[in-house]
């Protein structure tokens, strides 16, 4: 089958478009044909080695949406033919023909949109719904702030919040702001000429995917016991406590449950992925180059092959 790898950690010309055996579902996977797989900033932080030093070569990506192709030993709820997405183990690599994954991890995709949409969901969506919900458990009429909401995390983060019934502040460039407005946020704050902390105070939740100086400057804004959750920052000891809120880095884990309540969400219409960019597999170099430039709006997805008739 096809694939792209990596034999060793660099920049984006280290990924290689070339031949890869295929792999084989064991006890409890299943085997997904990839029509659609998902960029990710994770992505190229491990192409560059910044997440560790991981055995090579190793197959790319961690987003797929395509078909059931064959199931491993043991009891899986799903079928061959059946459409699905996933966000698959580091091991495995969701750039390629075929992957294999834990069917603990896979959930039906939503109904109401294709394979393109449904493969940029799986870590993004479950960052922001983790993020939100598991960790800072956002409620109906609390007031949340999103940092960078107009990327892959911050579209979904926004959508999710505002489905939840909260008040939603998001911060972004001036191309983006009536772009949030129009996915659900009620107040757009343009960082490059204005400063947050100026304008808003008190809030529940802030929801952070820049990291440095602006994650240093949302302490300030929450309101006491609030709840800062970071994508990209770690918490430094003693921090929370000293501002009297809570705070946690956000590691998102693969949830096949959780999954299947996205695409609830998204078959209900109150939420739909943002893809601006599509392209062939085996322009997963050109992927990364706009992926790692971090002025992407929405996601960027790669297209793998046919979907059913």
């Amino acid at each position: 089958m096809k694939a792209v790898r990596i034999h060793e950690f660099g920049g984006p010309e280290v990924l290689k478009y070339e031949d890869v055996p295929e792999p084989h579902p064991g006890q409890g996977e299943i085997r997904i044909r990839v029509i659609a797989a998902g960029v990710n900033p994770m992505d190229w932080k491990i192409r560059k080695g910044l997440v560790g030093k991981m055995p090579l070569p190793m197959i790319m990506g961690l987003d797929v949406a395509g078909v059931v192709d064959s199931l491993g030993q043991g009891e899986v709820p799903f079928r061959p033919g059946e459409e699905v997405y996933a966000k698959v183990s580091i091991e495995e690599g969701g750039y390629a023909e075929y992957t294999v994954v834990n069917s603990m991890q896979v959930a039906r995709k939503p109904e109401s949109i294709g394979f393109i949409e449904s493969a940029a969901i799986p870590t993004a969506g479950l960052a922001a719904w983790q993020a939100l919900f598991d960790i800072a458990g956002l409620e109906k009429g609390q007031s949340v702030l999103i940092h960078g909401a107009a990327g892959g995390v911050g579209t979904f983060a926004v959508q999710f919040a505002r489905w939840k019934g909260a008040f939603v502040t998001a911060t972004a460039s001036g191309t983006n702001l009536e772009f949030l407005k129009s996915i659900g946020a009620n107040v757009v704050i343009n960082y490059t000429n204005q400063r947050f902390e100026d304008i808003i105070s008190n809030m529940d939740v802030v929801l952070d995917t820049v990291g440095g100086d602006t994650f240093d400057r949302s302490w300030r804004v929450l309101k006491p016991g609030g709840f800062l959750v970071s994508t990209v920052a770690s918490i430094p000891e003693g921090a929370a406590e000293k501002h009297g809120v809570r705070a946690q880095t956000l590691v998102t884990r693969a949830d096949g449950k959780e999954l299947a309540q996205i695409a609830e969400v998204i078959d209900e219409m109150q939420v739909k992925p943002v893809v601006t960019t599509i392209l062939s597999l085996s322009d997963a170099q050109k992927a990364h180059e706009l992926s790692e430039s971090r002025h992407m709006r929405g996601k960027i997805v790669l297209l793998v092959g046919e979907g059913p008739e």
